[in-house]
């Protein structure tokens, strides 16, 4: 029999679900038993791929081309499950499915509902999501109480019905603030959380408490009291120096076990040596560097979440703390205050992004990094914008550019594909998901790869290179080191002159894992380390 756990947060949202949801999932995979993960989020529109990063984060891309919410990066991170498009839905993906049926006269004229037909696709899409694995876990993004999340709690509120109550296990996620005035904490919010489930029908079976510290037995006991779940199942989620350490902490509560209790699950005790040495080496590292990221979103860290973890990943395969310091593009003019600090960095990362605000203060950055031989890492946008510093600066094609940013420029490095210049809607013009690529030998690419000469990475993106600039920019010194299988496209650049010079067309930070990082991040890092002790 199947078994779903369905996770729901309360009182304030960012508290942590998807966190806790890929710990819990890391948690049962230790225990021998195979994950599968769904979020659910509540807004209308169909994926998040038009939606801006202060909006939502970054979008996360899946291996089939799915554009998905941030926290499916964390189930992939924390777990080994096999994501696709049935990971993920939105309302307004649902809502996309019901109304094609009614179009199609599936419904025999019956007049289409919220209750039964909206909420009967949720629980097809929940139920599907189970496949072949033993648990899934099930996240409802948003808070209990939106309107908006109403037809899916009502979804999961059925689904014991239909599967029985012993299969289904109900986790949900408050804040228990600490009032500093008062001096003490507060439980009012996680009842008025729960006595909103509650009204909606759904008693949870355990109750996950974000806190600073661990909560003492007396409020325990108020919150078991109150929200009638039993003190045993209410766990505290204290902040952790490291997301990594969060597994080991819930399970020194006890919370897998007392999943395993309620859902009947024999299973063997989880082994969690690989993340507690992960945790040592993110709190015991050997030196530390610093990597300039220049972006434009630098404000909200969450519209660089995977980067920023596989840059984490980078630290602990070569044993360094790294220290992140985002730099606003917008201020790299030539010879500023802000070039002139970018010049102290041990790494200068130039990541994806769209749109043409503050491209030429990432050009000034790409061309401190090549010139003053700083590593250097660009990704996507970053990439391109490399190709394109280096056709104005050693190719010396004046005004180079990408046709992004400038369509009549008279040489356009970076161009949009013949057979892409067809497409209306903004998003299906993409090149999207896993695409192989082609490694030349002898090439750095070729080196990190560990000699693989095939590869297969994910993408997002709509420009290329230009083939026309290609045999111009190869005579000049660049090296194209990754080409896809027919050599049509450019997915990978390096400079052969430079400690660490090196671009794709592809986002390495989807595949990266605490266990195992990114081959490109890892080799990034390691050049920045080696530029630090250089520095000495």
């Amino acid at each position: 029999v199947k078994k779903l756990i369905f996770v729901t947060g309360g009182v304030v949202s960012s508290l942590g679900k998807g966190l806790s949801a890929a710990s819990i999932g890391a948690l049962l995979e230790n225990r021998g038993l195979k994950v599968s993960m769904l979020k659910l989020d509540p807004y209308l529109n169909v994926d998040p791929r038009t939606m801006s990063p202060y909006q939502h984060g970054e979008v996360y891309v899946l291996d089939d081309g799915t554009e998905t919410d941030l926290d499916l990066g964390h189930y992939e991170r924390f777990t080994s499950a096999e994501l696709s498009r049935k990971s993920n839905y939105t309302a307004g993906r649902i809502y996309q499915r019901v109304l094609e049926k009614e179009r199609r006269g599936d419904y025999l004229g019956a007049t289409v509902q919220v209750i039964p037909h909206i909420t009967s696709e949720m629980k097809e899409v929940i139920l599907d999501s189970v496949q072949e694995s033993d648990v899934s876990i099930v996240e409802i993004g948003g808070t209990v109480g939106d309107i908006e999340s109403l037809p899916f709690l009502e979804a999961i509120r059925q689904l014991p019905y239909d599967i029985g109550r012993d299969n289904c296990l109900f986790i949900h996620l408050t804040l228990v603030p600490y009032i500093k005035t008062a001096g003490e904490v507060k439980t009012k919010p996680t009842q008025h959380s729960v006595k909103e489930l509650r009204q909606i029908g759904i008693s949870p079976d355990v109750i996950i408490c974000r806190c600073d510290e661990v909560l003492p037995e007396p409020v325990k006991q108020k919150i078991s009291l109150f929200c009638d779940v039993g003190v045993n199942c209410v766990f505290s989620a204290v902040d952790v120096s490291t997301i990594y350490a969060l597994p080991s902490v819930l399970h020194a509560e006890g919370l897998d076990d007392k999943i395993a209790e309620k859902l009947n699950i024999w299973s063997r005790s989880p082994d969690l040596d690989k993340w507690d040495e992960i945790v040592r080496r993110v709190q015991d590292p050997t030196s530390e560097v610093t990597i300039s990221v220049v972006g434009k979103y630098i404000d909200l860290v969450d519209s660089y979440k995977s980067l920023h973890e596989a840059l984490v990943h980078g630290g602990l395969a070569n044993e360094v703390r790294v220290g992140l310091r985002y730099v606003d593009s917008d201020e790299l003019t030539t010879g500023s205050e802000a070039i002139a600090k970018l010049q102290q960095s041990d790494g200068i990362l130039v990541p994806g992004g769209f749109g043409d605000r503050g491209i030429e203060g990432k050009i000034n950055a790409i061309e401190l990094a090549r010139t003053a031989n700083i590593p250097f890492f660009g990704i996507c946008l970053g990439m391109q914008l490399a190709v394109v510093e280096f056709a104005r600066n050693v190719a010396k094609l004046a005004g180079a550019t990408s046709q992004e940013f400038d369509d009549r420029a008279e040489h356009q490095v970076i161009a949009i594909l013949e057979d892409q210049k067809q497409v209306e809607h903004k998003g299906a013009s993409m090149r999207l998901g896993a695409f192989p690529c082609a490694l030349t030998e002898s090439t750095v690419a070729h080196r990190l790869y560990s000699g693989a000469s095939d590869i297969s990475e994910r993408h997002r993106h709509r420009y290329e290179v230009n083939n026309a600039y290609r045999e111009r920019l190869l005579e000049r010194g660049l090296v194209f080191s990754g080409l896809s299988p027919d050599q049509q496209l450019v997915e990978m650049i390096e400079l052969d002159s430079h400690p660490f010079f090196v671009g794709c067309q592809f986002h390495p930070e989807f595949k990266s894992k605490p266990f195992a990082p990114h081959p490109l991040f890892a080799g990034f890092i390691e050049a920045a380390r080696l530029h630090h002790h250089g520095k000495k």
